[in-house]
């Protein structure tokens, strides 16, 4: 491990993929330590246009004994290589050569016994397969989704027909640009130099996304088809969303209290279809990252992933190691910040 750009206490590890056709390719996997571990670790993997910056996350869970590790996917983030195509993938599998190796690093080399797993959006499509793909290996012992990325947030007409159309697109000329993007809303939602209260790396998350392409929507699709057709998921699994969406291409206020990404009713439609073994949770006010809503949403998600931690992991992080109140506002360290 090497120092992070978030700086002590946080370490960073290159995982070496080998290469592709664009070149070399790695992942990178954030450590983040508890001052009393208990055995029990965290792996969180982000979404589309994101990379792990959610300091206060890992604090939440340090806090109470649990070592956090956060995976920043190839092409995303720290990962992101100047000869890349940024957040680009033809093949969702492609990244389960990460998470297993970064498995192999949090059980075998630094010897835990119970790893529960995060994903947010995109993330939690890629780490519900993958948890479905590894369901007979004991990988995980625990999975949490972040408003995943079960369908796209758009009418049927673009959702089925002119999705598949620009898939097949994708099989043909893969790094051909498609009108589909985020836009600025959620962006500006988040950023404290607009509207939001963090402070994160432009150039790793811009407000505006990076261009969506055919051979990465034909990619997502392929696997949110595979998930909606139904999984086997083994251990407990926790869905969060927000109760409501805001779709529109121009601010309004209504954008800082919904989901201004994803469809929340196809989170609800969707996820028990994960496995045997699914809670959903709900929150009044919640941002696409839910982890990113306000101050006292946000306690709520924590302490709901707490609680069912605590339930569905034998034992979780429902009382911090210090007893000391934890502040879950985010400490002013390089990444995340509130912009108090």
């Amino acid at each position: 491990m090497e120092p992070d750009v978030l700086g002590p206490p946080y370490e960073r590890q290159t995982i070496d993929l080998g290469v592709d056709d664009e070149g070399p390719v790695v992942a990178t996997l954030v450590r983040r330590r508890a001052e009393r571990p208990t055995g029990r670790a965290v792996l969180y993997v982000h979404g589309f246009v994101d990379y792990f910056f959610q300091t206060h996350l890992a604090d939440f869970f340090a806090e109470r004994g649990w070592d956090f590790y956060a995976l920043d996917l190839r092409k995303y983030g720290r990962s992101l290589l100047a000869h890349q195509t940024p957040n680009f993938c033809q093949d969702v599998n492609d990244y389960f050569s990460e998470l297993d190796a970064a498995v192999e690093i949090i059980r075998s080399d630094d010897g835990h016994d119970t790893l529960l797993a995060m994903g947010h959006s995109t993330g939690g499509l890629i780490m519900s397969l993958w948890a479905d793909a590894r369901r007979d290996a004991g990988t995980i012992d625990g999975l949490v989704l972040n408003s995943p990325f079960f369908d796209f947030n758009a009418s049927w007409a673009v959702r089925r027909p002119i999705a598949a159309a620009a898939a097949r697109l994708g099989r043909r000329a893969p790094h051909r640009i498609v009108p589909l993007g985020l836009g600025s809303v959620y962006g500006e939602s988040l950023h404290a130099d607009h509207r939001g209260e963090w402070t994160y790396d432009l150039a790793w998350k811009p407000l505006a996304g990076f261009p969506v392409r055919a051979g990465w929507l034909d990619a997502i699709r392929t696997g949110q088809r595979r998930l909606r057709a139904g999984l086997n998921i083994q251990v407990p699994v926790l869905v969060a969303c927000s109760t409501r969406s805001f779709r529109s291409s121009k601010w309004h206020e209504n954008a800082t209290l919904a989901d201004t990404v994803l469809d929340v009713e196809h989170m609800v439609r969707y996820a028990p279809r994960l496995g045997r073994h699914v809670t959903l949770a709900r929150f009044d006010g919640g941002l696409h990252d839910l982890t990113l809503s306000g101050p006292a949403v946000r306690g709520q998600v924590l302490d709901e992933v707490g609680r069912w931690a605590e339930a569905f992991l034998a034992a979780g992080p429902t009382a911090p190691a210090d007893p000391a109140p934890t502040d879950l506002a985010p400490a002013d360290r390089t990444g995340a910040t509130a912009n108090d």
